[in-house]
């Protein structure tokens, strides 16, 4: 393959590459020195799980790697302790490092569901930031201004509104730009929100000295809503690590004004003019759960699916929710229990929707205290069911 063709194959599905003429440039001499250019992917583990989203830049990488070359996914974990500012309208609060610890295991276990293990190196950058001193931090500092911070949108919106930004804030970016120093990144590859990140690494890596990364830019992957980009926190993921029901449920749900970005992102593929969006959405659904789960669970689930939604029927394998013993319990404190919502308002924002039922019996009133029995079913919309189990009960 020449390098006409190679370029003609990276920049499928990306939004932008800065610049072509680098890459190209890159990729000669990656083939003159007979070495792989080394492309690095940054996650903090902020969240415990990988979603489709995140499967974007994944399959992009693995790419990469089929084209011969080596992927360095580097797992934040001394960036997470300032929190990323990209596309946020306030200060992220900080995790722990229990916190971080426990993500950053999850995170090596789901990667390589995409990527090529033998073509992965994965590294921590805690492992070259926590020995920077002081006066390395100033040096990185001093090669970039806080006027040209201040040029970052998500920075811009809150000075302008005087909300509060944490000098640690403006360090994010620099120690982000600090890791392609670090590991002498040929390229980066991240979603369009990275870009101000991205383009500062490439000024800082000339400021040492070294020829600037190349960056790719993938698109965001709108969530199950089909309007902001999936996320755990809008609630609007599809979890890779999710049940083969859940991921195949959820996709069926996907809007049809997305469906043609799913099938670009996710699967590679185009749509055929006319299509049917009901028959497509099943088609998609078999064919990512396949990638998860496998064929024979994707088998089930569309039968589950078919089973519950089509002919309303209910799933054979329902999540049970355990009580010591009978008696009362306030609705909302059941709903928080089962895991159907994570704070108390969203409970309720549910409740009123007419989205729970008891047995089949649609409750409304948030105020409501149940008697619990053993066996009875809780449903949440239209695809989460708990089964209230009492110890003891028959």
């Amino acid at each position: 393959m020449n390098i006409i063709e190679e370029i003609k194959q990276i920049k499928k599905n990306t939004v932008e590459i800065a610049t072509e003429e680098d890459l190209a440039g890159k990729l000669e001499k990656s083939r003159a020195e007979n070495r792989p250019l080394r492309i690095k992917y940054g996650a903090d583990p902020s969240a415990p799980d990988i979603h489709l989203g995140h499967t974007v830049p994944l399959r992009k990488l693995r790419q990469l790697q089929e084209l011969g070359h080596q992927v360095i996914f580097l797992i934040g974990d001394f960036t997470a302790r300032i929190g990323d500012p990209s596309g946020v309208s306030k200060t992220r609060p900080v995790l722990s490092e229990e916190e971080i610890r426990q993500n950053s295991m999850t995170y090596q276990e789901q990667v390589f569901k995409i990527l090529d293990r033998n073509s992965t190196e994965m590294v921590y950058n805690s492992a070259w930031c926590e020995n920077l001193f002081l006066k390395d931090v100033i040096k990185l500092a001093s090669c970039y201004t806080v006027a040209r911070m201040l040029e970052r949108d998500d920075f811009t919106l809150r000075y302008s509104r005087k909300d509060p930004i944490g000098l640690h804030e403006f360090l994010y970016p620099l120690v982000q730009a600090y890791d392609s120093v670090h590991l002498k990144a040929d390229v980066e590859l991240g979603g369009t929100d990275q870009k101000f990140n991205f383009l500062l690494a490439r000024e800082i890596q000339r400021d040492f000295g070294q020829e600037p990364q190349v960056v790719i830019l993938m698109p965001l992957l709108e969530g199950t809503d089909g309007k902001k980009k999936m996320s755990k926190s809008l609630d609007n993921y599809i979890g890779v690590n999710e049940s083969p029901s859940q991921m195949y449920g959820k996709l069926m749900s996907v809007p049809d004004e997305i469906l043609s970005r799913y099938y670009s992102l996710l699967l590679g593929e185009e749509l055929a003019p006319g299509y049917d969006p009901y028959e497509s959405k099943k088609l998609l659904a078999e064919k990512i759960t396949s990638t998860y789960h496998g064929q024979e669970d994707a088998r089930k689930s569309a039968e589950e699916f078919k089973k519950v939604f089509a002919q309303k029927g209910m799933p054979e394998d329902i999540p049970e929710v355990w009580f010591e013993k009978n008696g009362k319990i306030w609705l909302v404190d059941l709903i928080l229990k089962a895991r159907f919502a994570k704070t108390k308002n969203d409970a309720r924002r549910i409740i009123a929707s007419g989205g729970v039922k008891l047995d089949d019996e649609v409750i409304a009133d948030g105020e409501a205290d149940l008697n619990l029995a053993d066996g009875m079913v809780l449903k949440v919309g239209k695809r989460r069911f708990a089964k209230i189990r009492i110890k003891g009960g028959c």
